[in-house]
């Protein structure tokens, strides 16, 4: 029996792309044992995937050494016969080190990729997705090199927001952690109030989006419009994209939650681009830019916290119309 450890300590839209990877793995070796390692607080997103083993979370925030101590410490009781490590950064790279792996798998972009057996390249600028460089990492494995992420919301999850569901409805996460990643306030509120005439929204976020969103609301006037930050967990809130009418997401985590329910989508990119390999996967998604060439654009990999020429074109000149957005 093979046993894998899968090593993903960054953020929330990474450990859902991360999951093909877990999928084919237990595809391939249907009685091996997965077991993954996650910042805390993206546990939640794994619960009810039978295909993993054993979570083990790390501390990333508030104990982040004393917490990395106790992750590697309790990953080396077991010995794998495969460490895969898809976060880049050098601490998901010393619990590798450490791991009594007899194969140990990365990107070369980790300053410790010295340490692995198989190095396998990684660049943003190449043209692929995320998805597909994370599957390279088990292609000698025989994985595919495109499979659909998955997430799995229980009975209780589809319960829980099923009072929302008895009308048609739109799904929001206007929200990110990088300013220049969310499209400007005054074109979701130009966007919604075109929605309402059609269903019910539905603004998603965790408990510190709840201020953006009410901003937002305040500006709409309408009662059509409901900020439920906070109040879904992130399982619930993909069992609510999954039957939106649509999704309108940023090039952020409830984007990948999108792709993961394969829920319809439209994806507003403003200062990132879809090049960089984090679009949409659904069926039905679309990636929403500015049409016009914009020489700072992209600014950045990962988005910044204010745009450096202060104009913000490439989200104050995107087009929301309902005709532009494929409605």
């Amino acid at each position: 029996m093979q046993r894998f450890l899968i090593i993903q300590t960054a953020f929330l839209g990474d450990v859902i792309l991360m999951t093909p990877v877990i999928s084919e793995l237990n595809r391939i070796y249907p009685d091996s044992k997965i077991d993954v390692v996650v910042r805390k607080g993206n546990e939640s997103l794994l619960a009810q995937n039978s295909k993993i083993n054993k979570v083990f979370i790390w501390d990333k925030k508030s104990k982040k050494y004393s917490s990395l101590y106790s992750t590697i410490k309790n990953i080396r009781q077991y010995k794998y016969d495969e460490v895969i490590t898809l976060q880049r950064y050098t601490n998901a790279g010393l619990m590798t080190y450490f791991t009594k792996a007899k194969n140990k798998v990365g990107f070369d972009r980790n300053s410790l990729s010295w340490i692995y057996h198989i190095k396998v390249p990684h660049s943003l600028l190449e043209g692929s997705h995320e998805v597909e460089r994370n599957l390279r990492t088990i292609s000698h494995h025989g994985a595919e090199k495109r499979i659909r992420p998955e997430l799995f919301p229980s009975v209780e999850d589809y319960q829980k927001v099923k009072p929302y569901q008895q009308e048609r409805y739109f799904c929001a996460a206007p929200a990110s952690v990088w300013e220049t990643k969310k499209l400007p306030i005054k074109k979701w509120v130009e966007l919604i109030q075109q929605l309402i005439s059609m269903g019910n929204v539905y603004l998603l976020g965790g408990p510190e989006d709840k201020t953006l969103c009410d901003e937002i609301i305040a500006q709409t006037s309408s009662l059509k419009v409901q900020n439920l930050c906070g109040k879904l967990s992130l399982l619930q809130s993909a069992a609510l994209m999954k039957e939106a009418t649509m999704n309108f997401v940023n090039d952020s985590g409830p984007l990948h939650i999108a792709s993961a329910m394969n829920a319809p989508t439209r994806a507003f990119f403003c200062s990132t681009i879809p090049k960089f390999g984090f679009g949409p996967l659904a069926d039905d998604s679309k990636v929403i830019e500015v049409k016009e060439k914009l020489e700072c654009r992209p600014c950045t990999y990962h988005g910044r916290k204010k745009c450096p020429l202060q104009h913000y074109k490439c989200g104050n000149m995107l087009d929301v119309s309902l005709n532009n957005l494929d409605l």
